[in-house]
């Protein structure tokens, strides 16, 4: 398909502009289409140094009402009541608890360590914020018209040709069903919760950043790239806050520790070839994704299988720190704090207690408490109903540790 016939074609449309729009969108769906069958590296989908100084994308990041300043009697951790996904029970068809975030926040709340007034809600994720992390046509933007955000394209569709929209946000929440549902419904219900999140966590870095942490009681979406989604994960917030970052905080070396049991090779894979940003990454790697292309962009790899207990676990966590202390001066850390390492969990398979999971974050904010380091904590997967206590008596454990008082701007 040549650009010349594009260029004939939507010099003609205005003849037939009802027809036209839908056969360009058509077109445009499968050039896309195309190009993802004959790239294998994920460098075409990977923002590089060069392209975050595109002038385009720096707009867009300078323009976004994401950074706001947040008052001095707020705390740093970020949650929004609009993070639950409620969807007509359907929501149960998947294990892990999409309620979670809500339950985390009113243990916070009932324990007497956090106030609800105090917590700070982010802005939801707009079109022009996700686009920051699209570098070329690809699947953030196909997605953007299937998402019928673009009205010359978008105008005249019918609901059946929302399908393969609808179809692929069920893909990537592994819930089939969904793409049986409306449009609208699947926005409100699904991807405004998502959204939001991503909000939570580009907001995130901004606070840790002023007060030398901060934790957003969601996120940590790492299985999502600018290239696609997929377990669970629709956004790519991980890959977005970093962006934000590198633009809007003067900060030029990133490291991401995700200790989530499964690889996340959606952060891996679009900082594949980016030196600023180091990538420590200790998973279980006999379960999903199981991406070998991405382990090969992970700067430090620890691996972690089935059965793995506790003493065994904190033991490599320790000498992981130390190795990535010594490889890599980071000027913000992103900690992807997934529960899912939990003795029981259905999905990570190893056998980390509660405790386990209290003295890991224990010991990830200590290494950037030492090293002065603004740290971002996401909590990611976590697929049991217990999940949102642990994950509440870590963030008590570490109030009580002081390792996460409040500081003064930087």
């Amino acid at each position: 398909m040549s650009f010349t016939f594009i260029q004939k074609f939507v010099t003609e449309s205005t003849r037939f502009p009802y027809t036209s729009a839908f056969v360009l969108a058509f077109i445009t769906v499968a050039v896309a289409a195309v190009r993802f069958r004959r790239l294998s590296k994920p460098t075409s989908f990977t923002m590089s140094s060069s392209s975050v100084n595109d002038p385009v994308q720096r707009n867009r990041i300078f323009s976004s009402k994401l950074y706001f300043d947040v008052p001095r009697s707020k705390v740093p951790i970020i949650y929004s009541e609009s993070y639950d996904i409620s969807f007509l029970g359907i929501e149960k068809l998947h294990p892990f608890d999409s309620s979670k975030w809500g339950r985390v926040c009113r243990f916070l709340v009932s324990f007497g360590v956090l106030d609800k007034k105090c917590i700070v809600e982010p802005l939801e994720a707009s079109k022009d914020d996700l686009l920051v992390h699209v570098n070329t046509f690809c699947y953030m933007e196909w997605k953007m018209i299937c998402e019928l955000k673009v009205n010359f394209l978008t105008a005249h569709l019918s609901e059946e040709e929302k399908v393969p929209f609808l179809k692929n946000v069920a893909t990537i929440i592994e819930v089939p069903p969904v793409g049986l549902f409306p449009n609208c419904l699947v926005q409100q219900k699904v991807l405004h919760p998502f959204r939001k999140q991503v909000g939570g966590t580009i907001l995130s870095a901004k606070l840790a950043k002023e007060r030398g942490w901060a934790i957003n009681v969601g996120g940590g979406f790492h299985h999502c790239s600018a290239e696609k989604g997929g377990g669970f994960c629709a956004y790519a917030d991980i890959s977005l806050c970093i962006h934000f970052a590198l633009v809007r905080l003067n900060i030029s070396r990133v490291m991401i520790i995700d200790l989530d049991a499964h690889q996340g090779n959606g952060h891996e894979t679009d900082f594949a070839y980016d030196s600023r940003v180091y990538i420590l990454d200790m998973y279980n790697p006999g379960i999903y994704p199981l991406d070998y292309e991405a382990r090969n962009y992970i700067n430090q790899k620890v691996e972690v299988k089935s059965g793995t207990l506790t003493e065994d676990y904190l033991q490599k966590l320790d000498e992981a720190l130390e190795v990535a202390g010594r490889s890599f001066d980071p000027e913000l850390i992103v900690y992807n704090a997934g529960t899912d390492i939990l003795d029981g969990d259905p999905l990570g398979r190893l056998k980390i207690s509660p405790d386990g999971i209290t003295l890991r974050d224990e010991k990830v904010f200590r290494f950037a408490r030492e090293k002065n380091i603004p740290i971002v904590m996401l909590t990611s997967g976590g697929y049991m109903k217990s999940s949102a206590r642990v994950i509440a008596d870590s963030i008590v454990n570490l109030s009580k540790k002081c390792l996460i008082e409040d500081k003064q701007d930087s």
